[in-house]
């Protein structure tokens, strides 16, 4: 089915069930139809047609999801913006994705169309043809490099990657997702939103999020799964042992956007009482392209197995097929990206012969589950020896006060580079960094053990909510 026909075909089938909701209200699959069909006359009165861009700049609420679907009503496509962002970013954005209108609230110059607008009728508008081919979003990368990048997914992407994660993770018209990762971001579209709805079932939109209010949200709404990343996972594991919330509604957590201790996913399981389901992707791959089987069985430290869809292979740097591993991954399939937005310098450089590189290092364990190794921008080269952060990291998570580590290459006058690692602790946990270091060098080899180990509060973080490797490496750069 066209992602774009949605809203008609579940009005038309079981109008009177539940579909949509946030924390202001609830809107049934009738009701969702015609919230579209409004949007969209709101939109073409505007003068929004076949192929321009709308512009969306809104926290997460029930509306953004709206303009979404009417947008492609009217054969549009959609960049969500992040509304963190500075003036000086959303316009590039904007400018860049060459925006017919930019939907907001408030007085920003940017916003050319108030939210409240889509709820003002216009004149009823025929739907678009529907066609494979549309654009149908502009997602733009977090930019650690240069200017964000806005990467083009088609409705093709878009239907081939929904029908892979409900297959993937088994939803039907019982599921109900509970929305907390951004929808600026394409995990939170395609995992919390289209997915479950495309299955039939329905999904609530939760506003910021909140470790301290989470669960809550979880018995109010009784939800049956959630998407997160690994910093929201840190965040409920690090709760007070008072916290014994009822989770009985679930029946899985999807974790993505970063490799998640195997550490950290025990505590979760153990603690919560929740399956966690790791799965790997790029916004270039309109999401996940390997995912822990739901059934089992479960590898903690590994992000599952190839969907059934993709091929995901490993790549030398001459361009060779790897029997094995590491190596580069690449993924090939219907899920990837058309390209980056005027870009072909840069979209040929990432998707060559049909392969897109990911710029991740991995491996295949025996039984075919996918092993991240590192980033390759991330590895430290210290005296002409790679060095892999991630297995540092893992080392520093499996000591019992740790819940987040981060370690980055440091300049250094003789060996070029050497690790440096930041940890964030449990709550009320206590340890030196003589201990920790000392953990390191029972564990590693001499050249991988940290020159140095900071404890802090918090992690610097992108819009995503993933560590900000760049952040720390500027703070080190500039603290010689």
């Amino acid at each position: 089915m066209h992602i774009a026909v949605l809203p008609e075909d579940r009005a038309h089938r079981f109008p009177q069930r539940p579909c949509l909701a946030d924390e202001r209200g609830t809107l049934d699959n009738a009701g969702f139809a015609a919230r579209v069909r409004t949007a969209a006359s709101a939109l073409r009165a505007r003068g929004v047609g076949q192929g321009d861009v709308v512009a969306v700049l809104l926290p997460n609420r029930l509306e953004l999801v709206v303009a979404l679907f009417a947008a492609w009503r009217l054969g549009a496509a959609v960049t969500p913006v992040n509304p963190e962002l500075t003036p000086g970013e959303a316009a590039f954005q904007v400018a860049d994705a060459g925006a017919k209108v930019v939907i907001g609230t408030g007085g920003s110059e940017l916003i050319t169309m108030q939210v409240s607008e889509l709820a003002v009728a216009g004149e009823e508008t025929e739907p678009a043809e529907p066609s494979e081919t549309d654009l149908a979003l502009l997602i733009y990368t977090s930019g650690t490099t240069g200017r964000p990048k806005g990467v083009m997914l088609d409705h093709a992407n878009l239907r081939a990657m929904t029908e892979m994660i409900v297959a993937g993770l088994g939803l039907g018209e019982d599921d109900h997702s509970l929305l907390i990762l951004p929808l600026f971001h394409v995990n939170g579209i395609v995992v919390s939103v289209l997915s479950p709805l495309l299955a039939g079932g329905r999904a609530t939109i939760a506003g910021r999020f909140r470790a301290a209010s989470f669960f809550a949200l979880v018995e109010r709404f009784r939800p049956t799964y959630f998407s997160a990343v690994p910093s929201i996972y840190a965040l409920l594991a690090g709760l007070p042992d008072t916290v014994r919330p009822d989770t009985s509604s679930l029946r899985l957590a999807v974790c993505g956007a970063a490799p998640m201790p195997a550490e950290l996913i025990r505590r979760v399981e153990e603690r919560f009482g929740i399956a966690v389901v790791e799965g790997y992707g790029l916004s270039e791959g309109t999401c996940a392209s390997t995912l822990n089987p739901v059934a089992g069985p479960r590898k903690p430290g590994t992000v599952g197995k190839p969907l059934p869809g993709q091929q995901v292979a490993l790549m030398d740097p001459r361009g060779r097929l790897l029997t094995d591993g590491p190596g580069e991954v690449v993924v090939r399939g219907p899920n990837v990206m058309r390209g980056y937005l005027n870009r072909p310098d840069e979209t040929a450089a990432t998707i060559v012969d049909g392969w897109l590189h990911t710029g991740d290092v991995g491996r295949f364990d025996e039984d075919g589950y996918l092993v991240l190794v590192d980033r390759i921008k991330d590895m430290i080269i210290r005296g002409g020896e790679n060095l892999y952060p991630k297995e540092i990291e893992n080392v520093l998570h499996d000591h019992p006060a740790v819940l987040e580590a981060a370690v980055v290459g440091a300049p250094e006058p003789v060996l070029g580079e050497i690790p440096v690692a930041t940890v964030t602790l449990y709550p009320g946990a206590i340890v030196s960094e003589a201990e920790l270091l000392q953990h390191c060098r029972d564990r590693l080899t001499r050249i991988k053990v940290p020159a140095r180990i900071s404890v802090v509060p918090a992690l610097p973080r992108n819009p995503v909510g993933k560590i900000d490797k760049p952040a720390l490496r500027r703070e080190l750069t500039a603290t010689g």
